[in-house]
């Protein structure tokens, strides 16, 4: 490869030659009749589903504070510290049922109120209409947010736009004839979603309820709500009439919408009015320029060109091509569209000022993980980290922000958790948490004793230090959380009288259980790969923190000394990598959890260049899981496939879990779920991690960085011939753009903000690379 600087380049600025893609829209010739045909919106707290009727409008709400529960102070076992240690010496005696049995009685969390967040009424919109539509079609264009509506009645020339605007807090509706006085309607709130009641004042209706339900919680506990929609028409009359309000001889309206609550001490009531207050005195026009003066710079950032589908493709609504895709068609465009979808998502289920991250559901309820076996709440094993792996390098890192405030809430609760639990300092997670701060165990063997989650969510922190290397960041924010973790786990951890050793435990490998040599499905064990895995890592990371900040001399050299004393990775008999200290065989060899692979990715302990043995048998691990009879597909899996052979340099094999992310685990909407008959589940029920992973998985395809290197189309599918993306982010605060052509590279740009050094891969060749400040680099071919 070669170089040559380029002055005065933008930064993530196209590739010479190449035309920037846009986002790209999803469009459909039908109204939505069910939820997975809906299309999203949000704008990082309010979320709406959109059905697009053409006889009325329906508009399904969500908020990322409607959560049922409580804080508590009784979540932890009171009998837990007690019985610990000789749960330990039985896990090292090898008397491995008997630790299960007595962890089950002793160890698991007792909520009393753990809450989920509740799904909230529809706002539904229904017309005078008489007549069958024409020329129907509806789209979300991610270029701006929108979602579109068109069609024809009678003559008559109806279009809606709906977007929710986090520059005004507020979801606006806009309804638009192009005859004088054609637009008559009701607007309403649906009744019994929650428990509340409606009320009608002038042009507003408004419903005051609770986030209460029974199954997660007592049916006592949740925020207060205070739901309201104004009606705002261009002509014609507004009357309240019991429930509704009645719109009459309209030629346009504007509907708006605000949700207030009052979790965590705010007014429900003050939220709504002041953004009605404004939203209603600007009008329409200036909160659609607003709208997209916040929402367009963050997503124009990025763009992905993967090749032209055939034109007769091109022409069909996106249900139609996505069910072409799942029986076997080729659709790069689709493909570059959901790319792109999960960076809308990211915008607008989280942005820098949410009270909340992204929950399991996102920024959506459909009301079937608050109503199931689920909670719609924050899964700690791997979906929450999921739900953010693509915010960095598509350079969302701000979108991550929520997510470090959920994590703040958790050491300040997790320091009582680990007192209480295990006589220790620092704080410690487990697998689940709520909007109120959760860090005891999960109620349930198996799944419940994760207990390295909190640092799995804290390399989140650690991940947006190393994209922007802000080292006030690092010092205010990471640092302390990461230091606290890494002080309980240095008095966690238990030396192996057998082999000096010094292994976590008792935890699981979640969500996994192994048969012991007596035959028992146990799922308790000391030194689970995944637990050393995230502790190698942890201590690495606080000991390289406290170098760069100039802190904590005596803590690193205890970090350091402890890290040579963690146990290796191992290969069993199977050549696979071992999930567990023992060679255990799995009870369910199908299951869908691979923790101990944490190691390939989102750490890089095993990679083909560094460990290629290591590299092999997690490709093995991976072979076994899928081959055996049941395995467990579904969205967040896919994905994590996708990033796994991302990491083995295997373009092929991610995109075959690619193609079944779209076409076997994502819906008419391309938006991903769990599927019904795993983990308890009856039906299909939507969850974020899906789309987010896939678009990371995408992104790793294309750019991977370390802190030291940045790799050049790593793993690029045989298939995607001729493309290029631009604006994505490598670690050091990089912008990246990259051109390819008959599978090879063309050039690439890559820009810094500041004065910066790197070295350059692109297969065996590498490039040592030095950026002034504001420049870009150019690369191409020898």
């Amino acid at each position: 490869m070669r170089q040559h600087e380029v002055v005065h380049a933008v930064a993530g600025s196209s590739a010479p030659g190449q035309q920037s893609s846009t986002p790209g829209r999803l469009w459909f010739s039908r109204p939505a009749t069910r939820w997975f045909e809906a299309l999203p919106i949000g704008n990082g707290r309010l979320g709406g589903m959109v059905y697009s009727g053409d006889r009325g409008e329906r508009i399904q709400l969500s908020e990322s504070t409607a959560w049922s529960g409580a804080p508590a102070d009784t979540d932890v076992s009171p009998t837990a510290l007690e019985h610990l240690p000789t749960i330990r010496g039985l896990l090292l005696a090898g008397r491995y049922a008997e630790a299960q049995a007595l962890a089950g009685e002793h160890l698991l969390g007792t909520p009393t109120s753990f809450g989920t967040n509740v799904p909230l009424p529809e706002l539904q919109v229904t017309f005078d209409a008489e007549g069958e539509p024409t020329r129907y079609e509806r789209s979300l264009d991610l270029q701006d947010a929108i979602v579109r509506t068109t069609f024809q009645r009678d003559g008559i020339t109806i279009e809606r736009e709906v977007f929710a605007s986090h520059a005004d807090g507020v979801i606006v509706v806009r309804l638009a004839a192009d005859t004088t006085g054609a637009l008559s309607f009701e607007l309403s709130f649906t009744e019994d979603v929650i428990p509340g009641q409606v009320t009608t004042e002038g042009d507003t209706i408004r419903l005051q309820g609770n986030a209460f339900e029974e199954l997660h919680s007592n049916g006592k506990v949740g925020s207060t709500l205070d739901l309201r929609a104004q009606v705002l028409p261009d002509d014609g009359t507004v009357v309240a009439e019991g429930n509704h309000l009645i719109v009459r001889n309209a030629t346009g309206a504007t509907i708006l919408v605000a949700v207030g609550s009052d979790w965590l001490g705010e007014d429900p009531a003050e939220r709504p009015t002041r953004l009605l207050e404004h939203a209603s005195s600007v009008g329409y026009e200036a909160l659609k320029q607003a709208h997209l003066d916040d929402y367009t710079p963050l997503m124009s950032q990025v763009g992905l060109d993967l090749g032209r589908s055939d034109s007769a493709v091109r022409e069909l609504p996106t249900d139609e091509r996505r069910a072409l895709l799942a029986k076997g068609g080729e659709d790069p465009e689709l493909l570059a569209l959901y790319f792109q979808y999960g960076r809308y998502l990211t915008i607008a289920g989280s942005r820098a000022d949410s009270p909340l991250p992204l929950a399991l559901q996102g920024a959506w309820n459909d009301g079937r993980a608050a109503g199931g076996p689920w909670t719609n709440d924050f899964h700690l094993d791997i979906n929450t980290q999921q739900n953010y792996w693509a915010a960095e390098i598509t350079g969302l890192g701000e979108c991550q922000l929520p997510l470090f405030t959920l994590i703040d809430g958790l050491r300040a609760s997790g320091q009582k958790t680990a007192t209480q639990l295990y006589g220790a300092p620092g704080w410690v997670s487990h697998t689940v948490s709520n909007a109120w701060g959760y860090s005891a165990p999960g109620w349930g063997l198996g799944w419940g004793l994760h207990v390295t989650s909190g640092i799995w969510i804290s390399l989140q922190l650690w991940e947006h230090f190393e994209y922007n290397r802000d080292l006030g960041f690092l010092a205010d924010r990471a640092y302390p959380v990461l230091r606290d973790a890494a002080e309980f786990f240095l008095a966690y951890l238990t030396e192996d009288p057998a082999t000096g050793q010094l292994l976590s435990g008792p935890s699981d490998s979640p969500e996994n259980w192994y048969l012991s040599p007596d035959g028992d499905q146990c799922s308790l064990s000391m030194g689970a790969t995944c637990d050393t895995v995230l502790i190698e890592a942890l201590f690495r990371i606080c000991t390289e923190a406290s170098d760069l900040l100039g802190v904590d001399e005596e803590l690193r050299s205890r970090l350091e000394a402890a890290r040579e004393k963690l146990p290796p990775f191992q290969i069993g008999k199977h050549g696979q990598l071992q999930e567990w200290l023992v060679d255990f065989d799995e009870a369910v060899p199908s299951h869908r959890h691979t923790s101990h692979l944490i190691a390939l990715y989102p750490e890089r302990q095993i990679s083909p260049r560094l460990t290629p043995e290591l590299a092999r048998a997690a490709e093995v691990t991976i072979e076994r899981r899928q081959n055996a009879e049941g395995w467990e597909q579904t969205e967040w899996v896919e994905a994590n496939l996708m990033t796994y052979y991302a990491r083995l340099l295997d373009g092929d094999l991610a995109l075959r879990h690619l193609l079944g992310l779209i076409g076997d685990a994502s819906e008419h909407n391309l938006m991903s779920y769990s599927a019904g008959g795993i983990a308890g589940a009856e039906h299909n029920i939507y969850s974020f991690d899906g789309n987010a992973g896939g678009t990371a998985g995408i992104a790793e395809l294309l750019v991977q960085s370390t802190s030291e290197e940045i790799e050049l189309l790593p793993a690029l599918p045989s298939s995607w011939r001729d493309g290029s993306v631009h604006g994505l982010r490598a670690r050091g605060g990089f912008v990246v753009d990259v051109t390819w052509q008959n599978g090879r590279l063309v050039t690439a740009r890559i820009t810094n903000p500041h004065e910066a050094s790197v070295r350059v891969r692109q297969g065996d060749e590498l490039l040592d690379v030095t950026i002034a400040a504001g420049a870009t680099v150019e690369i191409t071919p020898v």
